[in-house]
């Protein structure tokens, strides 16, 4: 399943916060949308995964146009992890990735033993097969993000939206979410914060600033030196990993 966003551009208030971008992810292709703080980076994802009505723009998966339909009919392809998952009541970790199954399921139509069966096997790739019965606020951040990407799982959704879902993590939760996530052989569109981790996981990169795209390739093409001081503002130079092979960043100061 490919994703398709053209011209697309949000406003509230009449100020202009993404403006007239268009955004490609190909099938199985993971693309990574970056870009300093108030870019328009998450109010784009939002309008994309329809809790925010763009004012013009189109979006489709493959022939699905997303504006135009059901928000049922979306989240049966679409997942998506957000950032900040707190819950105000409690339920279980198995309950909280039951709810993955909520948009194949009829009005009032019980959960049934395949049911619970993809929900065990969403369970088992993130490692939580024992937390099952635990009460989710009693979680840790990493452990409840981690629940969260179960429950996408478990909507089998054939595209996934990631808005930085690994901002508040500590490095060993925000590897195991990208790990996990870079294996499921689908198609992902991913906020992150880490440029590093940006170069390393993605195939494709959008950068975003002010509400627009000022540049897309791969990583190792369009992470220079000179973009990021003038996108992020920092000084830096780049380097090859010599234990990955991938893209380093060494930051060195604040212009």
């Amino acid at each position: 399943m490919e994703l398709n966003v053209e011209h697309l551009s949000v406003s509230f208030s009449n100020i202009d916060i993404v403006k007239d971008v268009s955004v490609q992810v190909k099938k199985k292709q993971f693309v990574g949308l970056i870009g300093p703080n108030g870019c328009g980076k998450s109010t784009l994802l939002k309008s994309i995964y329809k809790v925010i009505k763009p004012r013009q723009g189109d979006v489709f998966l493959s022939e699905l146009d997303v504006i135009k339909s059901s928000p049922k009919k979306v989240a049966q392809k679409l997942g998506v992890v957000g950032q900040f998952n707190e819950l105000s009541f409690d339920f279980t970790v198995r309950e909280m990735v039951m709810m993955g199954r909520t948009p194949h399921k009829g009005l009032l139509e019980t959960d049934s033993q395949a049911d619970y069966s993809i929900v065990d096997a969403a369970l088992g790739k993130v490692n939580l097969e024992a937390y099952a019965a635990r009460s989710y606020n009693s979680l840790s951040g990493g452990e409840k993000q981690r629940v969260i990407l179960a429950r996408v799982l478990a909507q089998q959704p054939e595209f996934m939206i990631l808005d930085e879902p690994t901002n508040h993590l500590d490095i060993k939760y925000q590897l195991q979410i990208l790990n996990i996530v870079k294996k499921l052989d689908i198609g992902i569109l991913a906020a992150l914060h880490d440029l590093a981790l940006a170069a390393e996981y993605c195939d494709y990169l959008y950068i975003m600033n002010k509400g627009r795209v000022v540049a897309s390739g791969k990583p190792e093409e369009i992470l220079t030196k000179q973009l990021i001081g003038e996108v992020f503002d920092v000084e830096c130079e780049t380097y090859r990993n010599p234990v990955t092979g991938g893209l380093g960043i060494a930051y060195l100061q604040t212009r």
